[in-house]
Parts: C-alpha cells; structure tokens; sequence
C-alpha cells in the first residue's frame, strides 16, 4: 500500500492512512484530547507558532495539530483523490 501524503502548512505533511479523523479544536473533548496527547508525549504540533485550526486524531493514540481548517483539509484530501491529480 502506497502512503498518500497531504500538504498541511509550512513545509508539513501528514501520512493520510494514518488519520482517523479531523475535528475543530474548539470543543471540550478535543481540548482534552490535545491536552492528554501533550502530556503523554504523543502530540505533533505542526502550526509553526500559528493557530491551531484542526486537530487531527491519528492511529496509535497519536494527534496532530494543524494550521488549516477542517475543511481545507478535506479539499486537499478529495483533491489528491482525484485521477491525474498528484500528491
């Protein structure tokens, strides 16, 4: 299997088969899921000094914070899906 990597901001890139979903860091739940991966070690902080817009829970009990909306996100995901489009 062929990883597919997806531009996040600033030099960055995450490994799509290793995300299981993509959230708002605003709510509660997230915000203690950012926290716990923080203080487990197990939080990649990929904003460059900039705002947090999503947070991406990723296997393994991993979670990436990244400076693009969910939305973004998800448009670069379906748009490196695309045929004749390359990663």
């Amino acid at each position: 299997m062929q990883t597919e990597l997806i531009h996040v901001g600033f030099d960055s890139y995450v490994a799509l088969n290793r995300v299981l979903a993509v959230a708002s860091p605003g709510s509660a739940p997230v915000k203690r899921m950012v926290q716990h991966g923080k203080e487990r070690r197990r939080a990649v902080d990929l904003t460059s000094g900039r705002r947090t817009k999503a947070v991406l829970v990723l296997d393994d009990d991993w979670v990436a914070l990244i400076p693009i909306a969910p939305e973004t996100f998800a448009g670069r995901v379906a748009a490196a899906r695309e045929p004749g489009v390359a990663g």
